[in-house]
C-alpha cells in the first residue's frame, strides 16, 4: 500500500514534488511516506487504512479500477517567501492524487477541505474504487537541511 501511494504521489502528477520515500516511526509502528519539495523543505505523512467493505483482514483482494479521476488544478504550493504550509502542501498533494490516471482512485481529498467540522490535523483521505480507504495525515515537516524532529504532529507554520 505504501508502496502505490508513493509512486502515485511521485509520478509526474507534482511537478515541485522532488523526492518520495517511504519512513518508518522511530517508536510506533508508524508507517508513511516523507515528501520533498523544489524549496528543500519537507513533510512526512503517515499511511493508515480501511478495509473496503465485506473484506476480511488478512485475505488480500484485487484491486477494483473504475475511472481514473478528472485532474484538477495544482493549487499554488508556495508562498510568497517561497516556504509551505502545512494546509497549501494537503492542498497541493490532494491535487496531485488526480494527476496519476489511476483507475483505483474514486476520490482523494484534503482533510481541511471536508464539510462539516473542521480538520484538527491536515492531511489526506483516498477512497478506492472498492470502498477501502486511506488515512494520511501530516505528521511532521521540516524546513531544508532540517531534520524531522521527534514530536509528531507539531507542524510547522512553514517549512
Amino acid at each position: 500500500m505504501i508502496g502505490a501511494v508513493q509512486h502515485r504521489v511521485h509520478s509526474s502528477s507534482g511537478p515541485d514534488i522532488t523526492a518520495v520515500e517511504p519512513w518508518q516511526g522511530d517508536d510506533a509502528p508508524a508507517y508513511g511516506i516523507g515528501v520533498t519539495f523544489l524549496s528543500g523543505g519537507r513533510l512526512w505523512l503517515q499511511i493508515t487504512g480501511g478495509l473496503a467493505p465485506g473484506t476480511q483482514a488478512g485475505y488480500t483482494t484485487t484491486p477494483a479500477s473504475g475511472p481514473a479521476l478528472e485532474p484538477v488544478p495544482l493549487p499554488a504550493l508556495f508562498d510568497e517567501t517561497g516556504r509551505v504550509s502545512p494546509l497549501r502542501a494537503e492542498a497541493y498533494l490532494a491535487a496531485a492524487l488526480t494527476h496519476t490516471d489511476s483507475t483505483e482512485i474514486a476520490q482523494a481529498y484534503g482533510y481541511s477541505s471536508r464539510p462539516g467540522q473542521p480538520a484538527q490535523h491536515p492531511g489526506l483521505g483516498v477512497i478506492l474504487h472498492n470502498g477501502a480507504r486511506l488515512y494520511l495525515p501530516l505528521v511532521h515537516t521540516a524546513k531544508a537541511e532540517q531534520d524531522r524532529g521527534r514530536s509528531p504532529f507539531r507542524l510547522q507554520s512553514s517549512f
